[in-house]
């Protein structure tokens, strides 16, 4: 029976399943930025490489300055830089669209979140930039989490299936007593089910074409029905549908 749940967090309750590079190259679309989409992913890649070995995200940030760091870190490794008021523009328009549409994202899973809190303790496990904490608080959901199991604090990145055993671990309870939902077949999916955790594929557009065309039996493309596969399996009762 479950017992806890654990969420990932980007790309799973900030973009309906969508991998961010999807998201951002939206935005900058909507900003016009002048670049085709293999060059954006060339630079979303090197952005995040430096992201990784530099702290360029603070504890502190939400994530809306959070992406206009990131956004302003993929845009200087354009071939051909634009003058600095263009790029003002560019990160300015680029970071508002990206968190507002966090923001709709969030506030369509609100209230499913509330109602699973009800019910489940529940627990992040998220590969991010240190300041995921903030970022809860600033979008109002950090109360509905038990804790934070956070790649950059633990210095543990998924896939590796440790890090979802401490986020089992801080629930108190044993894996085949945790439903893992995340956006990565990859990272999420897989490691947890080798840990022993029952899984909920959240699935929406991924990094790559082979990874769209993968499947899995426990598959979902919102987070609203997160209660009504828990009700098909047998793990809760009525009240949460």
């Amino acid at each position: 029976m479950i017992k806890g749940i654990i969420f990932d967090y980007g790309g799973t309750l900030d973009s309906r399943g969508v991998h961010w590079s999807e998201v951002l190259w939206e935005g900058y679309q909507q900003a016009q930025v002048p670049i085709d989409k293999d060059t954006f992913r060339n630079i979303y890649v090197e952005g995040e490489r430096a992201l990784a070995k530099n702290r360029i995200i603070l504890p502190h940030d939400d994530f809306h300055e959070l992406l206009r760091k990131k956004v302003a870190l993929e845009l200087s490794y354009l071939p051909e830089r634009p003058s600095e008021t263009t790029e003002f523009q560019w990160v300015e328009k680029i970071a508002g669209y990206c968190d507002n549409s966090a923001r709709a994202c969030i506030n369509e899973a609100r209230p499913t979140l509330e109602q699973l809190s009800e019910r489940f303790p529940m627990m992040l496990v998220s590969n991010f930039y240190g300041n995921i904490d903030e970022v809860l608080h600033a979008y109002g959901i950090r109360h509905l989490f038990k804790g934070i199991i956070e790649s950059s604090v633990v210095g543990i990145r998924k896939p590796n299936p440790t890090l979802f055993r401490l986020g089992v671990d801080a629930l108190e309870l044993e894996p085949d007593e945790v439903l893992v939902v995340g956006d990565s077949l990859r990272k999420d999916i897989e490691p947890a089910e080798r840990l022993g955790c029952h899984v909920l594929w959240l699935k929406g557009k991924g990094w790559t074409d082979e990874e769209d065309q993968q499947t899995h039996p426990h598959t979902i493309t919102r987070i609203v029905q997160v209660p009504e596969w828990l009700e098909k399996e047998g793990q809760s009762d009525n009240d949460l549908i």
